[in-house]
Parts: structure tokens; sequence; C-alpha cells
């Protein structure tokens, strides 16, 4: 049986990359430690096996040393350490994908003639983020009061999403590494990122987080695209003291989704209620940690009231746990692969612009599932 000669350090590093430990391959690959300590090879079949397994292109099993993959876009998250962090593969091959679609679709509006949308990048440092935030909700058709007449989280982040997509933003909610299951993403490791461009730009939210911060991380992605800066956040507590650009994201969307004049008239109504924080949290769709940070911000509360209710609902959190659902298969995917991206594709697919196993790549979707996905979408494919 031939063995392949494969740099052990190789090896080791792959493994540490998935953030697996040896024992957790070893009912897979049983002589694991003796290839990591290079007293044994692996077959060529075990090898691609190994490098499934791990996530790891199957090339790099080849090369002489560990390859550097520092992330493509700037590192915002504001939990010092994890800025450092080696990106997981899932992180990896997420963002790679987006990059690809976004460069697809960048090409194809700019070879159709479409105009760059003039908000993108249109907003600096320098610039007042509460009024780029009421800036963003009027472009959005934010109406007074819109999120209050939502029935629930699911659907007011649906409506987000689909608000932001007719401003010409590809919108993607996936907590999954395309529509692999098994592949989870951390909300530990990034809430979300942007991926800024003229004609294409794109915000990504990790779906594994709750529907109410999906809704602010909604919101925070698209100041990037205002800002022109792309980048990962990760702003698990909302806090003072991150970047500037992480702050001034933060209050851009804070003003887009709880208006400064909005809630400082709700608050005379709830502010000696049981639970105020959860009661905005509701009327505008947010977390009741957004909701109690904005009240610190705008001086309804002092920050002891704050970091008080932060530390006891983070606690509340932990202890309750993430709950999700799968939902319908099809639905989803107008948030994991984004309704305007599906919708440029599969009409480039039907006029012969490209082929279909391009579309099958470029979406995650292939045959029949191609197929049922583009008929939902009004698309009668041969």
């Amino acid at each position: 049986m031939i063995r392949v000669p494969v740099e052990p350090g190789l090896l080791r590093w792959a493994r540490e990359r998935a953030g697996l430990a040896p024992e957790e391959l070893a009912g897979k690959f049983s002589k694991l430690c003796e290839w990591e300590s290079g007293e044994g090879q692996p077959t060529l079949k075990q090898l691609e096996a190994f490098a499934r397994t791990v996530h790891v292109p199957f090339g790099y099993m080849f090369l002489a040393e560990p390859p550097d993959e520092p992330l493509p876009i700037s590192d915002f998250r504001t939990v010092a350490d994890k800025a450092n962090a080696r990106p997981s593969p899932g992180l990896l091959d997420t963002l790679y994908a987006m990059q690809r679609r976004q460069a697809w679709l960048r090409e194809h509006l700019v070879e159709n003639d479409a105009e760059p949308l003039s908000f993108a990048g249109s907003a600096r440092l320098s610039d007042n983020p509460d009024a780029v935030g009421r800036e963003m909700r009027r472009a959005l058709g934010l109406e007074e009061g819109w999120a209050a007449g939502v029935n629930t989280w699911q659907d007011a982040v649906n409506e987000l999403r689909r608000m932001i997509e007719k401003l010409g933003v590809m919108a993607v909610i996936n907590g999954v590494v395309g529509n692999n299951t098994h592949r989870r993403l951390s909300v530990e490791e990034f809430r979300g990122f942007a991926l800024t461009d003229g004609y294409a730009p794109l915000v990504f939210v990790n779906g594994a987080d709750a529907k109410s911060a999906q809704m602010f991380t909604l919101a925070h992605e698209l100041a990037h695209i205002w800002l022109g800066e792309a980048g990962l956040s990760g702003f698990e507590r909302l806090l003072p003291g991150g970047t500037e650009v992480e702050d001034w994201c933060n209050r851009a969307a804070a003003e887009l989704l709880v208006p400064s004049r909005e809630l400082r008239q709700r608050w005379q109504q709830i502010r000696r209620t049981q639970r105020p924080f959860e009661a905005v949290a509701r009327s505008f769709k947010v977390s009741p940690v957004v909701a109690a940070r904005r009240a610190m911000d705008l001086r309804l509360i002092g920050r002891s009231a704050f970091f008080d209710f932060y530390e006891n609902y983070v606690n509340r959190e932990r202890r309750g746990g993430a709950k999700s659902t799968g939902g319908d298969f099809y639905n989803n995917q107008n948030a994991r692969v984004g309704k305007l991206f599906a919708v440029h594709v599969m009409g480039a697919a039907m006029e012969g612009q490209i082929g279909f196993r391009e579309a099958y790549q470029l979406t995650g979707l292939r045959g029949g599932t191609f197929q049922e996905y583009a008929g939902r979408l009004g698309f009668g494919l041969p």
C-alpha cells in the first residue's frame, strides 16, 4: 500500500486549525498520532479523508510548511482575546464564498451598465453617526413605530433584511457554512461582517445568534457599508472601548433601530415598570442589551444601572442557551443565498450569460434543489 510523505507539522496545523484534539479524531484516524510524530504516513485515501474532515484544501497537504491564512478583511472585533485568534475554517470558508459572490455580482452589474450606489462609502468618521443613522432609516423607508407593528423578532429581521436588499445591498444571514448543518458558525468568534463596494456591497450576519441580536448586527454592518469600511465585527458586550470604526457604526445602528426621539417618548411610559428594557426590546425588536445600552447613551439611566442589567441579563442568557429552528429549506435560501443575489444569478443562467454549473457553484445549490428554488422565485428553468 502506497504511503504519502506528508510534513507532520502540516497535519498538526490542519487539526489545530479545525479546533480539534487528537482524541476527537482517533476513532476515524487511529494512526493520527503516528502521522503527526513522523513515525507513520497516511495513504492517499486516508489523507483525502483527513483533509475533508478538518476542512482543509487537499493541496495544502503537500506544502512544505503551513500556509499563512490572514483574514482577508479588517478585524474590528472588540474583544481583546479574539482579535489575534486564528480564524476558524468555517469563518474563512464563509468569507471566501461571500467575496466570490460579491466579485461576480459586481462584474455582472458593471457589464450591464448599472449605476453605482450613491450611499456606499458616502459617510466619514467625522460625520455625526446619529445623523447618518437617521439618513439610513430614511433610505430604508422605515416609518416611525414600524418594528412595534411586526409580530415577532424573526419577522422583523426578515423585513429589515428585505429592505436592505431593496437598496441594492446583498444581505445574508446564515448560521452554518453554506447549507452544511454540521458546520455551525460560532457567535463567540464573530457576529457579522461587511464587504464594501460601490456596486455590490454585502452584509453578513451570523444566523446562529439570537434573532433580537441579529437585528442590531444587520444595522451595524449596514453602517459599515455607509462608511465604506469593510471588516469583521464581534461586539458582544456593546461596551465602550471598541475601535473608532466600531463605536461609530454602533451609534449609527442604534439610531437607525432605536431613534432617540421615539425612545424618549416611550421611556416616559415604561421607565417605572418592572422590566423596562424588555419592553423597549419588544417595541423596537432589538436585544434588551441594545435597549439598555441605548438608554444609557441617551442618559435615561446611569452607567451602574446598565452594567447591573447587562451582567444579570448575560448570565440568564448563558443559562438559557440559544434556541433555533430549522425552518423551510427553500425559505431559508432567501437569507442564506440572498434573494437579490439569487435573482441575478438565475437571470444570468436563463439568458445564457453563465452556465448552470457556475450558477450552482455561486449559489451553493445544485440540480433539483437549484431548480426548485428558482421556481419559487418565478424562474421557469428548463
